[in-house]
């Protein structure tokens, strides 16, 4: 069972890994290198991009992946970046009230689904309905998902949930998770029986399987945004976003899951 002291030593652990990370990356970065900090759901697919970038100009992209939440406030402290990519726009509105980055630049890049998932093999199938078993079926477990105060995936869960009038239930039974890595590494380990997840992470882990999707009426569109950060010195950021909205790019998003952002109202 995923445990108060659990929770703690795992946000305690990522922070470090954080910071250890920004610390290696600035160093490291030449001048021509792009810093990109990006939504720990895009790994797979940035570190793709970042190589066939490289392969087309030369150029090194170092990434940095962790909840927007948490990047967001790095950038807002003064950690160097030159691209942001959020898996929620509340994030990327943050740091925009704030002039941190260059609102010209921003896009909606991209979309996902939200799901729930089990260890490979697991019998349970969640009703996502009015009234659904999700609470029931995790039993004396958890159910991991990004923490619902901070985390974008854990804020879609609340309000799917919320929706269907599952969250009191499901409330007390969260593993209130740091990232949607952290979230589907707890699920492919076992350490929870259940998960909320983007379906491109689940399509990323041999360890799990998607049990149930939630109704996409359920809560509010996912949009990845991407912008280039105002404190960028970086003459080639704009050129790998770029980069990641064109066709060459938008193949790699859709080859891990991803779909091109929805409209809003």
């Amino acid at each position: 069972m995923f445990g108060v002291r659990g929770r703690a030593m795992t946000r305690v652990v990522s922070a470090a890994v954080i910071g250890v990370g920004l610390m290696m990356a600035a160093p490291a970065a030449m001048a021509q290198d792009v810093l990109v900090m990006a939504a720990a759901s895009t790994k797979n697919a940035v570190e793709k991009l970042a190589a066939q970038f490289k392969s087309k100009t030369g150029l090194t992209v170092v990434s940095s992946f962790a909840a927007s939440s948490a990047l967001a406030k790095q950038i807002e402290n003064g950690a160097p970046a030159d691209l942001f990519i959020s898996a929620d726009l509340d994030w990327m509105d943050y740091l925009q009230k704030r002039d941190l980055i260059k609102t010209d630049t921003r896009v909606s890049l991209l979309g996902n689904d939200l799901v729930v998932v089990a260890p490979k093999g697991s019998p349970l199938k969640p009703k996502l309905t009015q009234g659904g078993d999700l609470a029931a079926l995790a039993g004396d477990g958890r159910i991991a998902t990004g923490d619902p105060s901070n985390v974008p995936v854990g804020k879609y869960a609340k309000a799917a949930l919320e929706k269907l009038g599952q969250w009191a239930a499901v409330e007390p039974k969260l593993a209130r998770a740091d990232s949607v890595r952290a979230a589907l590494a707890l699920v492919s380990r076992g350490e929870a029986p259940l998960g909320i997840v983007y379906r491109t992470d689940a399509a990323v882990d041999p360890g799990v399987e998607v049990v149930g999707v939630f109704p996409q009426d359920s809560y509010p569109p996912i949009v990845y945004p991407a912008a280039v950060v105002a404190a960028s010195k970086s003459a080639h950021a704009a050129a790998f976003l770029e980069y990641a909205t064109s066709s060459d790019g938008m193949a790699v998003w859709k080859e891990y899951g991803f779909v091109p952002a929805p409209k809003l109202p």
